[in-house]
């Protein structure tokens, strides 16, 4: 299978880079031109939490791909949500009639892929992957996760059999017939991996207080309600389970806190600790792709009469860590307990 990587970043590199050393043709595209000379000249160096490695690799910025113009059958998509759109409008054109493309992105970017290219040709993926681009030529590999594979219908074609066997070099690819039950419950536990990224605080560490855990558990909530509305059946993978959380009647503070113990071990094992939301807004001090996970949960929720506050909170403070008008610290966190406390008093009252 030949397949073309469009963006050699955290996602991209890590997934290339382990199907390139398995044997697979990859070529990698990157608008980054640093990033491309480095890969040309030295190859693309993982850097795991053990195991580490430099492997020889096709790359090519994005010009060098469209003046090329030869045609795509495979494409893994691995930008960051915000450039969806932008990015495949960029190299359409040069698709086969049969090709592939496969999201490797957070959130629900499928949607706009198939609107673009059609859904005969967009594969749906679920990847908890802990990654981190360090500087050219390197990517930091801090923790595999699960992958999932689905057609958008709900089908487990030929091709996603074949992509399956092709991602084995990664150890966990599965086959799915839910894949947006993956990418929704992905969803809500992203929805508590954005909230830790207002603070300067490792994940775990965000995670450990139980007065943490109840109110982003309500933050998770929301979010599956949403996929409730939409008759979703949100999934769990890697100690998340999104039956846990909601609905909140049926809740089980004792197996949540066992869930929340086994997954604050598996992060404490990882390199890297902190999300890429963080470093995007931390480090390298630009805007995350947040607005592009959480306005389309917030916009179904507003039409079908759900209350979001949580979420919306979320989504308005990050957004002003964007803009300059917020400190990361552990006092946004205080906002959102004021909140969870306001939402309890007036359930608990209705």
């Amino acid at each position: 299978m030949k397949i073309t990587i469009i963006g050699a970043g955290a996602i991209g590199g890590v997934v290339g880079a382990c199907l390139a050393k398995a044997g697979e043709d990859i070529t990698f595209v990157d608008t980054a031109q640093n990033h491309v000379l480095k890969m040309k000249e030295y190859g693309l160096t993982i850097k795991g939490n053990e195991n580490s490695f430099t492997i020889p690799v096709k790359a090519m910025t994005l010009e060098e791909l469209l003046e090329l113009g030869e045609p795509l059958e495979t494409v893994f998509l691995c930008v960051k949500a915000q450039h969806t759109g932008g990015a495949v409008n960029s190299f359409k054109h040069l698709l086969t009639p049969d090709a592939t493309v496969v999201s490797f992105q957070n959130g629900l970017c499928e949607q706009e892929i198939a609107n673009l290219i059609g859904k005969d040709r967009t594969v749906g993926c679920f990847i908890n992957l802990f990654a981190d681009y360090l500087e050219p030529g390197l990517v930091q590999y801090g923790g595999v996760g699960s992958v999932y594979i689905g057609e958008l219908d709900g089908t487990i074609s030929a091709r996603v059999q074949n992509l399956v066997a092709c991602l084995s070099a990664l150890g966990t690819a599965k086959a799915t017939d839910n894949i947006w039950g993956y990418l929704w419950g992905k969803l809500a536990y992203g929805a508590i991996l954005t909230a830790t990224a207002l603070t300067d605080e490792t994940i775990a560490d965000v995670l450990e207080p139980e007065r943490n855990r109840k109110m982003l558990m309500d933050l998770a909530a929301e979010v599956l309600a949403v996929a409730d509305y939409l008759q979703i059946r949100p999934m769990g993978f890697d100690d998340w389970e999104p039956s846990l959380v909601y609905p909140i009647e049926t809740r089980d503070l004792e197996k949540i806190n066992l869930q929340v113990d086994t997954l604050i071990q598996r992060l404490r094992t990882y390199t890297k600790t902190k999300t890429g939301i963080w470093r995007d807004l931390a480090v390298r001090k630009r805007k995350t792709e947040v607005p592009y996970h959480l306005t389309p949960v917030i916009e179904v929720g507003e039409a079908a009469g759900i209350k979001l506050p949580l979420t919306e909170s979320v989504l308005l403070m990050i957004r002003e860590v964007e803009e300059g008008k917020r400190e990361m610290s552990l006092s946004n966190l205080e906002i959102l307990h004021d909140l969870y406390q306001k939402n309890r008093v007036e359930q608990a009252s209705s």
